[in-house]
């Protein structure tokens, strides 16, 4: 039995050694997807895990109430696409079940998502992060791998009509291949209530992006949609993630940007990752993690696995040490859940 010498209270709270609280989770629960987006796999291939590597729906529900317990109050559950892993409502409605958790959403491709909404819906979970970085369906059948934009287009639709909120429309900015796009998927925050984010890339990421150039960063974003109008500041709070907010004058929605490569975030980084196959990582970037399957397997108890969890927290990083690890990171981001 691994032992840690991490004292985590029951009472406490998640608290890095940077002084920064720690309370939201990110669980990918599979490191399996329908889709082989040309700047997530590296060059299309990818090496399943064998199902026991993959952490069961009671490990991760245990950890995550372990986690409540000492101040995880937000969950975010990502893959690979979690929708494809069998059981996953059940897994879901068990999750949204766990006191202490304020505030659960759901990040997918949105290929299978329609036909989950009710359910979704019906088990409090009205937060969701769909993936769509073009509005020309050939051009997502080349990023994607898969003709499936029609599908995608209806689940967005569907959640709108359904009252999800907030929907955010995640759109990777690609140099060369949907730059000519980013004014127009801007746009959609002026006739529906979506928050679209634009994501730098990051470099390392992608190994099969043969035609993208050199990243557009968070200014040259703002540059292509200015044509929009004046964006003002929207408040935030830890429930909107590292995004910066806009909002563009009568605009139902809002624009958001994610900008790893040009605005550092690591400051007010509040979170925790969960590997499918069941390692903790504090920073995205780093390919420090801590394994938390061994000792859970092996029978660890709740105190055990708490300080476990804490041990974690205490390895996270004051920054990113660098691009350079990115390219370590990005061939794994499938699994990681970004």
């Amino acid at each position: 039995m691994i032992k840690q010498n991490i004292d985590c209270p029951s009472n406490g709270h998640l608290e890095d050694t940077y002084k920064r609280r720690i309370n939201y989770l990110r669980i990918s629960i599979t490191d399996r997807c329908n889709l082989r987006c040309v700047y997530c796999t590296p060059q299309g291939r990818i090496q399943k895990l064998p199902h026991s590597a993959i952490l069961r729906y009671e490990e991760i529900l245990r950890i995550a109430k372990i986690g409540a317990e000492r101040g995880i109050d937000k969950i975010r559950v990502t893959g690979g696409e979690p929708l494809v892993r069998k059981g996953c409502g059940a897994f879901l409605e068990e999750l949204a079940g766990i006191p202490g958790i304020k505030d659960i959403s759901l990040t997918t491709n949105g290929i299978l998502l329609e036909k989950h909404l009710d359910h979704l819906h019906d088990i409090g979970i009205k937060r969701l992060n769909i993936s769509l970085d073009t509005l020309d369906p050939e051009k997502y059948r080349r990023i994607t791998g898969c003709d499936a934009f029609d599908r995608v287009w209806a689940a967005i639709s569907a959640a709108l009509k359904r009252g999800f909120s907030p929907i955010k429309i995640n759109v990777v900015a690609l140099g060369g291949i949907n730059n000519d796009e980013l004014q127009n998927l801007a746009a959609l925050s002026l006739k529906y209530p979506l928050h679209v984010r634009f994501i730098e890339q990051m470099p390392g990421f992608g190994a099969g992006l043969q035609e993208a150039r050199t990243p557009l960063t968070e200014m040259d974003i703002k540059s292509i949609i200015a044509p929009l109008g004046d964006m003002v500041i929207c408040e935030t709070n830890t429930y909107f993630g590292p995004a910066s907010r806009y909002r563009i004058a009568g605009a139902q929605g809002e624009i958001g940007f994610i900008s790893p490569v040009s605005h550092h975030f690591c400051s007010r980084c509040n979170r925790l990752r969960l590997t499918s196959d069941g390692f903790l990582r504090s920073c995205l970037l780093s390919d420090i993690v801590t394994d938390i399957k061994t000792p859970l397997r092996n029978k660890a108890s709740d105190a055990e696995l708490a300080g476990i969890i804490a041990a974690a927290v205490e390895k996270k990083p004051l920054e990113k040490t660098g691009m350079a690890q990115s390219a370590a990171c990005g061939s794994k981001m499938f699994s990681i859940g970004g």
